[in-house]
């Protein structure tokens, strides 16, 4: 049995990491006794919910910002600006260079005052025309080789004349071809010479114009090591992302909520790692095989794998094999009858077994599939609950929404509230949608927390159930409790009451899981430092045990002695 100092340490490790991690929860109980539902009154503290942030942006909004644009537009024309007046070139050139040194203002001025010429004659933009200026009437094209005017030629600072026909047949080809169009070169074959803007709004067409110009406002974010787009489908917004914090989610003005290092859905407290092993898990074939082992066994004959379907064993290969054989043993059904337990039963594996016949390889098998078995009920176990708060998570979205749109209008009329004053509600319903999300990938961390590590697992899912615990009375109170007051047919003398319960309970459940997410990044290290404790203490003890016994032993022989 397990000593009382044992049983005292374990107490002391699961209430000291109970105090950590809801330490709300223990003050709420000391204010008040009772609400009106006879549940612990948590006292919670109303919070003024004019001055509360959406839940969405509470997180890192220190280290990412939000782009439209717009705001993009500013950022070039700022940049192309700068490095304009800095080296005293067009603005053509300026977008020219820092297009191909990525937008990078600081590496354009480092590269240019280090060596213009070779900057000039690698990036396209020459300092005198390749051709000189021709006083002929008439000029020949350098792709139709045909005659025109002057005022029909075009060319760029290379000086090689090119028809306005041809240049558009040129850019128009080169545009629809992808974003290489923001490189074009000279038609010449020889000529480096690039090709800015201005030729592009002169000479494209306008649905060509709008091409170029979407491709020249994405260069600014895609070349950008630091901004990325909304991965959300249909989003144009980009974010524009300071490294530092250790944390990289980050919400979008859509309301999608991504990790910025591999651009999956927001996914703390789980690492991108093991977020990729999870995906591919619950997509890959693997899975199939898995099921396909567990639960179907190879025909003797054909060896195609067969379910079975029906309660007896006599199974039947499918045509052309059309094999019978026993689902047990796998024998020939020809050989089975009133002996071996007839279509029901059949003992002729056990009788093999006993006279050492078993069929090389049976044993193994068997193995592997009941692994199989395990490891696919495991999985199911993990996968359904994760996406069961995936499901729950999209439900209250949709709840928010229909809050939003519908019934925050609705009870601001029947309790006579501005809904200045109902933000709390959506507070709440923002705070759901995240702690389910935080919910939904702590089973993913469950699923690949080592088996071995009993201890970090047994404190793992008792922080997992107080969470879900709590989130539960989070959801039931904004899902179920409201709907008393939104059915009611006049203001209710309650609603200050709903109001002061359910900002306690929003703010307790945020608390908690901010302090779950930290403890599961940070590898629940406070199981390993609390075992080292117990440990020690264990160990002083023991050592204090022996030396009073040692210390008896010595005094008695003393008495002996004397």
């Amino acid at each position: 049995m397990d000593s009382e100092e044992d049983m005292l340490d374990a107490h002391d490790m699961y209430s000291g990491e109970d105090d950590f991690y809801s330490d709300d929860y223990k003050d709420s109980d000391d204010d008040n006794d009772d609400d009106d539902d006879g549940e612990p009154d948590y006292g919670f503290v109303e919070e003024d919910a004019d001055d509360s942030a959406m839940i969405a942006s509470h997180r890192s909004q220190k280290n990412f910002c939000v782009l439209r644009e717009e705001d993009i537009l500013r950022h070039q024309m700022d940049a192309i600006e700068r490095v304009s007046v800095v080296l005293s070139i067009t603005e053509v050139e300026a977008s020219i260079l820092l297009r191909y040194f990525h937008w990078s203002v600081g590496k354009v001025h480092d590269e240019w005052f280090a060596d213009e010429e070779r900057v000039r004659n690698t990036v396209g933009i020459l300092e005198k025309p390749v051709l000189p200026p021709s006083d002929d009437t008439e000029l020949t094209c350098g792709i139709c080789f045909d005659s025109f005017p002057p005022e029909k030629i075009a060319s760029v600072s290379c000086g090689h004349p090119f028809c306005t026909t041809c240049w558009t047949g040129y850019i128009s080809t080169t545009i629809n071809d992808g974003p290489g169009c923001l490189m074009l070169r000279c038609p010449d074959p020889s000529c480096l010479a690039a090709v800015g803007h201005d030729m592009v709004d002169k000479l494209a067409s306008e649905e060509d114009k709008d091409k170029y110009n979407r491709y020249f406002l994405r260069s600014y974010i895609e070349d950008n090591r630091k901004m990325k787009w909304c991965p959300a489908p249909g989003c144009e917004y980009a974010i524009d992302f300071v490294a530092g914090s250790g944390n990289y989610d980050v919400s979008c003005l859509c309301s999608f909520s991504f990790c910025w290092n591999c651009t999956e859905e927001a996914h703390r407290p789980v690492d991108c790692i093991t977020v990729s092993k999870w995906i591919l898990k619950n997509s890959a074939e693997s899975e199939n095989m898995n099921w396909i082992l567990a639960n179907s066994k190879p025909c003797p004959r054909c060896k195609r794998p067969i379910e079975k379907n029906q309660g007896c064993m006599h199974m039947t290969c499918t045509p052309p094999c059309k094999y019978e054989f026993c689902w047990l043993c796998l024998g020939a059904w020809m050989d089975h009858g009133e002996r071996t337990g007839g279509f029901y039963a059949c003992n002729r594996y056990e009788v093999a077994k006993q006279e050492g016949q078993v069929r090389p390889g049976y044993d193994e098998t068997e193995r592997r599939r009941e692994m199989a078995k395990n490891s696919l009920e495991r999985y199911t176990h993990y996968y359904e609950r994760w996406a069961s708060n995936q499901t729950s998570r999209q439900k209250a979205m949709t709840d928010l929404q229909q809050l939003q749109t519908h019934n925050l209008e609705k009870l601001s009329d029947k309790q006579c509230t501005p809904e200045s004053q109902l933000k709390f509600i959506l507070e709440a319903w923002l705070q759901i949608i995240e702690c389910r999300r935080v919910l939904k990938w702590t089973y993913a961390y469950g699923y690949y927390l080592p088996d071995h590590e009993h201890a970090k697992r047994q404190f793992f899912e008792y922080l997992q159930g107080e969470a879900e615990s709590g989130l539960e009375r989070l959801h039931q109170c904004v899902e179920k409790d409201l709907l008393q007051f939104l059915n009611a047919e006049g203001p209710s003398k309650d609603f200050n009451d709903f109001r002061t319960k359910l900002a306690g309970l929003t703010s307790v459940t945020k608390n908690y899981f901010e302090n779950l997410v930290k403890a599961l990044e940070n590898g629940l290290a406070d199981v390993d430092s609390h075992a080292a404790c117990s440990s020690k203490s264990t160990s002083s003890k023991s050592t204090g045990c022996s030396s009073k016994t040692r210390g008896k032993g010595k005094g008695s022989s003393r008495t002996g002695g004397s």
